[in-house]
């Protein structure tokens, strides 16, 4: 009897998996294993264990009507392998392979000891795939994306056509599981492969067409939640990538056309940042820029919390904060925002924003977050320039007009009218009276005037310039 082990990381589900199509051929029993990585768990993100755990339940139970079940064991991952190789006679480990510093390090000494066989599956491409002609990495998206664009797709097809569904599994034997932590998954974002595939077909039958007029309004629901199960594989990236071609080409319309160019697009600058984390995994640590590496942050610990809970006197950062507070996600306008004002009003570190995401964010992903945090911090790759700070009353007057965003998460606020919902310490004295609502009492002035800010940061910035060593 042949027997595999399908070693389960970042591919939660049973369609378009090349890591467990390669472990079925010629195999009479398969076990599919998810190992409780102590190393992986530390980080007390409770909304994204939950999501996980809740994820691998919905895997345990797909697996069960196709015959077979999961397994689940804790423990050092080399350790854990080697008991169930022992225990069970399989020949071979199949897995997808992952990109971070810790996942590189850590397949590379199990490749050491035991038959480890990697496919891909993270990503459309291979992270050293996409590269320059002389073999050096992208630094800056628009040629990644041109080069990542010019490559054929998978298999060669137009396509990008994702594996066929399975219909049967092999059994996985007598082997003990472990039970999955009891957690409660965040109600925004129901778990397993067949919701991910649900938003996917959603998204792309209506409103990825209008991505780029929707994308950056708060007040709407024009993206397409589907970073979760990305982050977790219950959707692959080619299958998002396939969905995305194929209503491009269904549709005749350009600017339909352009709004599903735009998404994938956004496919493309995650797998820039898994490449950036490939090639250049000092970014975990340091600025990209090294110019930008000196900048003197302020040691501010009340600021940070008011921002951490959303209480900064900006309605419109205040509502991110709350929002990824409330449901362990934010819309990507507010990201950019709350992180803009993070590091450029406040002065503070853009790693305790990056922290504070990874801590709270059902989709955190260490690549896409730092990539993130640098680029609004004005110190990455492909960064946006220091010198542009956010007016956070401009940009929630232009992104959610009517201020429908802002009262959702700040209840606070919500009878305000909307010429002062964005700014609410500006309205006059017999306003505040008619609607019962005193600045300060019922909602935070703000901790910080934009305007000096915005100086105080780029004076900071233009110090790091000036003495980057």
């Amino acid at each position: 009897m042949t027997t595999a082990i399908w070693w389960i990381r970042r591919d939660l589900r049973l369609g378009d998996n090349p890591a467990l199509q390669a472990a079925l051929q010629g195999t009479d029993q398969l076990i599919p294993l998810f190992i409780l990585d102590p190393r992986l768990l530390k980080p007390p993100a409770q909304s994204r264990k939950a999501f996980l755990f809740a994820g691998l339940r919905h895997l345990d139970a797909d697996l069960r009507r196709l015959g077979n079940r999961l397994v689940v064991r804790s423990g050092e991952p080399l350790e854990v392998l080697r008991q169930v190789v022992a225990a069970s006679g399989a020949g071979r480990v199949y897995a997808a392979e992952d990109y971070s510093p810790y996942a590189l390090r850590r397949d590379e000494r199990i490749a050491r000891a035991l038959p480890l066989v990697l496919s891909p599956g993270v990503t459309v491409r291979h992270p050293a795939s996409v590269v320059k002609a002389d073999g050096s990495p992208y630094a800056v998206f628009t040629p990644f994306s041109k080069a990542w664009k010019a490559l054929s797709l998978p298999q060669g097809s137009a396509a990008a056509s994702p594996l066929p569904s399975l219909t049967s599994l092999p059994p996985s034997g007598d082997l003990s599981s472990e039970m999955l932590p009891e957690s409660e998954s965040p109600s925004s974002f129901p778990p397993g492969e067949a919701e991910a595939l649900r938003r996917l077909e959603r998204f792309c039958s209506g409103p990825i067409f209008a991505y780029p007029e929707h994308r950056n309004r708060l007040d709407l629901e024009g993206t397409s939640t589907l970073s979760p199960y990305l982050r977790f594989g219950m959707l692959s990236p080619r299958q998002a990538l396939s969905a995305a071609l194929s209503a491009r080409s269904a549709s005749e319309d350009v600017q339909s056309q352009k709004g599903a160019d735009t998404w994938i697009n956004e496919l493309i600058w995650r797998e820039f940042y898994i490449a950036i984390l490939y090639h250049f995994p000092e970014v975990l640590i340091t600025a990209f820029n090294p110019s930008l590496r000196r900048i003197p942050w302020r040691d501010a610990p009340d600021d940070l919390g008011a921002w951490q809970s959303g209480m900064t006197g900006y309605p419109v950062v205040d509502a991110g904060m709350r929002q990824l507070a409330g449901t362990g996600w934010m819309h990507n306008r507010a990201r950019m925002l709350t992180a803009s004002f993070l590091v450029k009003d406040l002065l503070l570190n853009w790693k305790e924003g990056e922290r504070w995401f990874m801590h709270m964010l059902v989709d955190g992903d260490p690549a896409a977050n730092n990539g993130g945090w640098q680029w609004t911090a004005g110190v990455g790759t492909d960064a946006a320039p220091y010198f542009r700070v956010f007016n956070p009353v401009i940009q929630g007057m232009k992104f959610d007009p009517s201020g429908a965003y802002v009262r959702r998460w700040l209840p606070e606020l919500a009878d305000l009218p909307d010429e002062w919902v964005h700014q609410p310490w500006e309205m006059p004295l017999d306003v505040q009276q008619r609607y019962g609502f005193k600045p300060g009492r019922d909602y935070p002035l703000p901790i910080v005037d934009h305007a000096i800010a915005r100086g105080r940061a780029l004076q900071a910035y233009l110090s790091s310039r000036a003495h980057p060593h």
